[in-house]
């Protein structure tokens, strides 16, 4: 059995694929995974260090801002396409599934005109354009929320599944997550983090966060910069005198995402629908701040659908100020009984059997 899997550019797009083949290797053993993606996504390094192999194929995002440049876009697509057919024909999979990204277009696009099934996974509320074009091109359409339905034409495609989580999320233990941080069971974890890329707007807010809480026992604070930030954090830390405590934590990326959210009280971050996910089926109590650069608004979507069952705290980006922040970190340090509720809530959103029903529909 030989299957294709194609997504990529970030973390959200790239992660479910990767749950999903575990989930099939899972199933069969001697089943054969091929990754197709780009050399500028996160796909190029994450795949591999994942132990599955990626080949590469030529494709751009369309310009909405200047159109003339879209010729360009134009000649990558059809590029793009040619070598999804030399990859498709060499490798002769027997189904290919897309999980989001430019790169998913010619890859299912030609793949379905081959004659090979084909399937797409939606991990947002509010999917993406994509997606929403491929739809005539697969046997079904997975999707995250229930809230994205309404935006597919043929209903009938359409499978609930939830956002396909990876298996290190589901066996991660507080304590033990705890003790490999060198964490006390009784510290007030906080992880904050910005998505794969980082956020401008939240590393700006929690350097003042990080100044209020440095030196502050009982609380520990983990602040994921992303790697395109992390020099001018520290840069901008040094210009101000801050001298950091054994309290604050600075990273530029953490690889292993499931330790640090087990570990966490309460998580500050991003609402891609797969850190969402992340923190749902971890439990965990969340202030999102959705970004107010993606299309149609997605984020706030993703954000709004854990928050209004009592899960999360929803901070739109332009009411972000570090007072906001510490006013949410010290009312459920103070509450233990607010954040075991936030937690409660949090679990109860997930969708937790995601990979075995998208595995269940691919009829391998």
């Amino acid at each position: 059995m030989k299957v294709m899997m194609t997504g990529g550019g970030t973390g959200g797009h790239i992660y479910p694929a990767i749950a999903i083949a575990e989930t099939i290797k899972e199933n069969n053993p001697e089943a054969e995974i091929l990754f197709v993606g780009t050399q500028k996504g996160l796909e190029k390094d994450l795949v591999p260090q994942n132990g599955y192999p990626i080949k590469f194929i030529t494709v751009s995002g369309f310009n909405r801002k200047n159109i003339f440049k879209n010729v360009k876009v134009v000649k990558d697509l059809l590029k793009g396409s040619r070598e999804a057919k030399k990859i498709i024909k060499d490798f002769q999979p027997d189904v290919v599934i897309g999980t989001g990204g430019y790169v998913c277009g010619p890859v299912i696009r030609t793949a379905h005109k081959m004659g090979i099934k084909t399937f797409i996974h939606e991990q947002n509320a509010f999917p993406g354009v994509t997606n929403k074009i491929l739809e005539k091109h697969v046997k079904k359409v997975f999707i995250s929320f229930a809230d994205a339905e309404k935006y597919f034409k043929d209903k009938n495609k359409l499978v609930l599944s939830g956002n396909p989580v990876r298996k290190a999320f589901f066996d991660a233990d507080k304590s033990l997550s705890r003790k490999q941080l060198g964490e006390s069971d009784d510290s007030f974890v906080i992880l904050c983090f910005g998505g794969s890329r980082g956020a401008g707007k939240i590393n700006h807010v929690m350097l003042e966060v990080l100044d209020s809480l440095n030196h502050i026992s009982g609380i520990s604070l983990y602040f994921v910069t992303g790697a395109v930030y992390y020099d001018a954090i520290l840069k901008e830390m040094q210009e101000k005198g801050v001298s950091l405590s054994g309290n604050i934590h600075i990273r530029k990326y953490i690889d292993n995402m499931q330790d640090y959210l087990s570990a966490a009280d309460l998580v500050i971050s991003r609402s891609g629908a797969l850190t969402v996910s992340e923190i749902m089926v971890c439990g965990k109590a969340s202030v999102l701040i959705p970004s107010p650069n993606v299309t149609g608004n997605h984020q706030f979507y993703n954000a709004k659908a854990i928050a209004d069952k009592g899960g999360a705290i929803l901070i739109e980006e332009k009411d972000l100020t570090a007072d906001e922040i510490l006013k949410a970190i010290s009312a459920l340090k103070r509450n233990p009984d607010k954040l075991e509720e936030m937690e409660k809530a949090s679990r109860a959103c997930a969708l937790k059997d995601a990979t075995k029903i998208i595995y269940k529909h691919l009829g391998l």
